[in-house]
């Protein structure tokens, strides 16, 4: 009789594109999260970058060659190396992403490289800018972007501090958030 081998599931690190404070990225990050959980098999981690304080480019060497110098940078390295692919959950700012999370990303290179990624994009006219942006950045690192971006919109009273429920508040959007996770499982089992 053979043996079954179980494996473990993907991982996916979702990561939050914004520290700003009152920002509203946690409960949309959180929201994805059991949305993933509800309709995929995929194991879901958040890393949210207030707990990744990463200066801008203080690494004396280019990210392409590897071998940081700062022990900061092998850290968040050993983190994104860890994940089978990722979904970045951002807000639109000034029509761009911002830049906590370009600084993030542009610390490493080899990391992300190979690695599916969905975006997650919210803000009053839905981030898709920033979502295109990212794109961009995500296909010049070698990652695999999914088709679907999801764009949530939110009220000019949730960008001024309303209260949000996205469980409720964003019910329009499941659809664009299941298919992008869909996607995603897809993408990894096609590695």
């Amino acid at each position: 009789m053979a043996e079954e081998i179980a494996t473990a599931a993907p991982t996916v690190q979702v990561i939050l594109g914004s520290i700003r404070a009152g920002r509203l990225c946690p409960k949309l990050a959180a929201w994805v999260i059991d949305i993933g959980r509800a309709s995929t098999g995929l194991n879901y981690e958040l890393v949210d970058l207030a707990d990744w304080p990463l200066p801008m480019d203080d690494e004396p060497g280019i990210p392409a060659l590897g071998g940081y110098a700062r022990e900061h940078t092998r850290a968040w390295s050993r983190k994104i190396a860890a994940a089978d692919a990722f979904v970045f959950v951002t807000p639109q700012y000034n029509r761009g992403y911002p830049a906590v999370l370009k600084n993030a990303i542009d610390h490493l290179y080899g990391e992300w490289s190979g690695k599916p990624v969905a975006i997650v994009s919210y803000g009053g006219h839905g981030g898709g800018r920033c979502a295109a942006q990212l794109r961009q950045v995500a296909e010049g690192l070698g990652m695999r972007p999914v088709a679907t971006m999801p764009g949530v919109t939110l009220s000019h009273d949730m960008i001024e501090g309303g209260p949000v429920a996205p469980e409720t508040d964003f019910l329009a959007h499941v659809a664009a958030v299941r298919q992008a996770l869909a996607e995603l499982v897809a993408e990894l089992e096609a590695r």
